[in-house]
């Protein structure tokens, strides 16, 4: 079986521990959790957590298996192979000067970025897209002044079924 990226969502109580419980789950098997993000649902009872952890197919069956033994776990959801969409999100710190300003504003204009804050010698700036475009946006503002940045896990949710 080939190795892999998984995601894997979790549809949780939203008690206290139950985090710290499931990320127990994987660090007790030696795998490592990859990006994880979490947030209650329209009920506010109900946390999804969406974890992406690497590993081959057995692995995640047994991981499945491992999260559905927590009292608190509702459900749990491989959407690896399951027709989903799924973004991350960045935050970019860039140093802003007159050398730089014209070309980062032309990048964020081109790349169809947002500005969120700004001062004198600094703007943050948003981006969304899948881990591609993430990577592929600090690679390409890096050189232009990148202070620091800060991203989200994956989140995902599953295509409507027909």
């Amino acid at each position: 079986m080939s190795v892999r990226e998984n995601t894997i969502a979790i549809l949780v109580n939203n008690t206290p521990d139950v985090l710290a419980r499931i990320a127990g789950t994987f660090s007790g098997r030696g795998f490592n959790i990859e990006s994880i993000s979490a947030n209650v649902t329209m009920n506010p009872d109900v946390t999804k957590i969406i974890i992406t952890t690497i590993g081959d197919q057995d692995t995640v069956t047994k991981l499945e298996k491992q999260l559905n033994k927590i009292v608190d776990v509702l459900d749990v959801k491989d959407l690896t192979d399951v027709a989903s969409a799924q973004r991350e999100m960045l935050l970019i710190r860039m140093k802003v000067t007159d050398v730089n300003r014209d070309r980062l504003k032309q990048t964020v204009d081109t790349h169809g970025w947002k500005v969120v804050g700004t001062d004198a010698d600094c703007w943050i700036l948003e981006v969304t897209g899948d881990r591609q475009e993430i990577d592929s946006a600090l690679t390409v503002l890096e050189p232009m002044g990148l202070d620091d940045f800060t991203r989200t896990g994956i989140v995902a949710l599953e295509q409507c079924k027909s």
